[in-house]
């Protein structure tokens, strides 16, 4: 015999049906049945306390990022709802699939600006792949079921579901839905035509200067080593995007880093040269590009893709090849010939050696520079054994020049959105998701102080965080905008600071303030040794800016480098 079950009850229900095992929330009253059910009920899901609503959603992204399973954040109405917007578009921007439950006023107040009452459902179309609102409790099982569904599957991203007050106490008789029926949306994965295979198979054997860009697709397909295998095969370098970063080892030979706006100089030089380019999985948006009209001028481009909308979005493609990214590298691989391209190797590599001048610079100077930190932990962590969480900004440019990332999944950051705030959070949904692993934060002292408070969090479930402050006393990149675009005229940009090392204190984290290099790996070391949370508070020079640098709207090879003045046979890198 069925058992008749509550609104709020199937809400539980159905995250125990879908493999959830935490929730990040804060109660409110259009809640308060779900958040009584847990207690009343005693599900086996672990709900984590946040202290602000935007930290929930980065912190169910952080912990979907890390694991590659949905992450679930939970809200109340109004203020408690919107106050998620910023989390879900960051997740939507950067296709990482979770699911936001929202409580709404009861079905006889809608429509009526009832107290705390948002048109979730219109606020959030924007910034979510899809969305439901429930006012009739027969709905329920069925749109929770889906939403788990569609934010999964295909294209991963956010899905809200919105729930009327009185459908949470309403009951019905359960039985949890075993499959969805979405007419219209087919996210079953294949690969691509086999005639485009076959086309993007000639292109890159006839090629004599080929570069690949792989992006996060690859990650999500969990497609690294078929890329590694088509790589090694055809003997071709690769670059990535900022998000598609771990999709080959750092250190692999031809892996390349970075392109783009702060992307190493010789990938671009690279992509700006060849005569084939082979775009996997990544969205070929601005920031790697460059200006479009003038991004790969030489190249054909084949653009393997899941999502139609992507390719041929922001430029002419030459080979649309549409399918899931491991699929479709299974069919390709068997039609590329293997080849030697010494001379285009040799090339990048000479390009390269400006590259290894600027990492001396970093070593060799005597203030406290960021990318001196971002190498000396790297090193620290047995080269890059863990994970990092960075904010955005410039030190989230350095932690992708200069900390080689060897693993698949082992930096989390926010790409399309660029959302500051973004990395202490998600760094709690990270170390939530992988419990056994090395977590850091790296962040800017601008970025930290918007989430801040989510220090609790971390002391309240126990996490064994680890935070690094770059600490410059600026907006840092607005602050390098305004030195290189608009003559040092730093209007907004200079920062008022807490003295982290007793925000720390107050939340009974032990921290300690660096300005000197030799103290840099004593730090890290103390850090790592403590079982619990640890912050680094490091103090460096407030203008170091973040080199090579692409203008807006120009070519990546017009690229503003670092000066060498001091170098010998070095005048940029």
């Amino acid at each position: 015999m069925r058992q008749r079950k509550s609104g709020a009850q199937i809400v539980w229900e159905s995250m125990l049906h879908e493999g959830v095992d935490v929730v990040f929330g804060l109660p409110g009253g259009a809640t308060l049945p779900i958040y009584d059910a847990l207690a009343k009920y005693h599900y086996p899901i672990r709900h984590v306390l946040v202290t602000h609503e935007q930290g929930a959603a980065h912190m169910a992204d952080g912990y979907a990022r890390a694991s590659g399973r949905v992450g679930v954040c939970l809200a109340t109405s109004g203020p408690g709802a919107t106050n998620l917007v910023t989390g879900l578009a960051t997740a939507f921007m950067d296709s990482s699939p979770v699911v936001a439950i929202t409580g709404q006023v009861s079905t006889a107040l809608l429509g009526r600006d009832g107290f705390q009452e948002a048109d979730m459902q219109g606020v959030s179309l924007p910034v979510t792949k899809h969305n439901y609102l429930i006012t009739k409790i027969q709905d329920l099982p069925d749109a929770l079921k889906e939403a788990f569904y569609i934010a999964r599957t295909g294209r991963p991203g956010p899905v809200v579901v919105d729930i009327a007050k009185d459908v949470q106490q309403a009951e019905m008789e359960l039985e949890y839905p075993t499959s969805v029926n979405l007419p219209g949306y087919d996210p079953a994965l294949s690969a691509a035509d086999p005639k485009a295979i076959a086309r993007a198979a000639r292109l890159i054997n006839d090629a004599e200067r080929p570069v690949i860009i792989a992006g996060q697709g690859v990650l999500i397909a969990k497609a690294t080593a078929e890329l590694r295998q088509l790589v090694e095969k055809a003997n071709i370098p690769v670059a990535t995007s900022l998000l598609g970063i771990g999709t080959l080892p750092a250190t692999h030979p031809l892996s390349m880093g970075m392109g783009g706006m702060h992307g190493e100089a010789y990938t671009n030089y690279a992509i700006q040269e060849c005569d084939i380019l082979v775009a996997i999985g990544s969205r070929l948006d601005d920031r790697l590009t460059g200006a479009f009209s003038s991004f790969a001028p030489k190249a054909r481009i084949i653009h393997i893709d899941l999502d139609p909308a992507e390719v041929g979005k922001t430029m002419t493609i030459d080979t649309p090849v549409i399918g899931d990214a491991l699929l479709t590298l299974r069919e390709l691989i068997p039609l590329v010939e293997p080849k030697r391209h010494p001379d285009w190797l040799a090339q990048i590599a000479e390009w390269r050696g400006d590259t290894d001048r600027r990492d001396v610079l970093a070593r060799e100077a005597d203030e406290l520079v960021p990318p001196f930190i971002m190498r000396e932990l790297w090193y620290q962590t047995d080269e890059g054994n863990c994970i990092v969480v960075t904010d955005v900004g410039q030190h989230q440019m350095w932690e992708a020049q200069y900390f080689p990332h060897i693993h698949p999944r082992s930096l989390i950051t926010s790409g399309g959105l660029g959302t500051m705030g973004f990395a202490l959070p998600a760094a709690i949904g990270a170390q939530m998701s992988r419990p056994d692993e090395e977590v850091w934060v790296v962040a800017g002292d601008g970025g930290f102080q918007m989430t801040m408070p989510e220090l609790s969090t971390v002391v309240a479930e126990e996490l064994p965080i680890k935070i690094a402050i770059i600490n410059n006393g600026y907006l840092g990149m607005v602050r390098q905008w305004q030195d290189i675009f608009y003559e040092q005229r730093y209007a907004g940009t200079p920062l008022f600071n807490p003295d982290f090392v007793k925000i720390a204190d107050a939340y009974c984290i032990p921290a300690v303030t660096v300005s000197h290099k030799e103290d840099v790996d004593g730090a890290i070391q103390q850090a790592r040794a403590h079982k619990g949370p640890f912050l680094i508070n490091f103090k460096v020079d407030p203008f170091t800016n973040v080199y090579p640098m692409v203008a807006p709207g120009r070519s990546n090879a017009d690229m503003i480098r670092r000066p060498l003045p001091d170098m010998p046979n070095a005048e940029e890198a």
